[in-house]
């Protein structure tokens, strides 16, 4: 990775978007996995990175919020460095998002249904099964599902790390990660340390 360096055993400084939705708790988890994070809220603040998540929360509101200035630089940044959505972060990278109120990203050949696994009453979670890309295959991933998009369609290019059942729900296209669920809300860094280690 190119961009800002830690001083914590060269981990690159890993951005968080911070315009809504649990940012905190990713910061928490990157601090865990061993890497420095840093809040981006400004255009300005993706110069002090290398690598950067987009969070869970309201996929129209955000998609406002980056229509206010942070849409371009921040497509800029995510087509020449790592980039990680969960949830309504996975929306804004899909193609698609099934949702004229919501303008992605268009950084991974998905498609994904907003809240395609049911709206805040449906939340739930599950043992997800994991590809031996993340390791540790016979150990399940923990999956926290809230208000979450549903994968519909995958490109060629789009590898898939683990599953609901059959389903995808974590998926990697180059330097973009993507999931469909919360690993921030569980004490497992697996997927924190993984997107640390992307290089493309």
């Amino acid at each position: 990775m190119v961009g800002g360096r830690s001083a914590n055993g060269g981990w690159p400084v890993v951005g968080v978007l911070a315009l809504q939705g649990d940012y905190a708790r990713h910061r928490a988890a990157l601090v865990a996995a061993g890497a420095d994070s840093r809040d981006v809220r400004t255009a300005e603040d993706l110069k002090d990175v290398s690598a950067l998540i987009i969070p869970g929360g309201e996929s129209t509101t955000m998609t406002l919020l980056l229509d206010a200035g942070l849409r371009e630089p921040l497509g800029e940044f995510c087509r020449a460095h790592p980039v990680w959505g969960t949830c309504a972060g996975m929306i804004l990278l899909a193609k698609s998002s099934g949702d004229s109120r919501i303008r992605p990203l268009e950084l991974m050949d998905v498609a994904v249904n907003r809240n395609g696994f049911g709206r805040q009453v449906h939340s739930f979670e599950a043992e997800l099964r994991v590809s031996e890309e993340l390791g540790e295959r016979e150990r399940s991933l923990h999956g926290v599902f809230i208000r979450a998009p549903r994968i519909t369609k995958l490109g060629e290019a789009v590898r898939v790390l683990a599953w609901l059942g059959d389903e995808p729900v974590c998926v990697r296209q180059g330097t973009v990660l993507a999931s469909s669920f919360h690993p921030e809300l569980t004490d497992d860094a697996r997927l924190h340390r993984y997107f640390l280690s992307m290089r493309g």
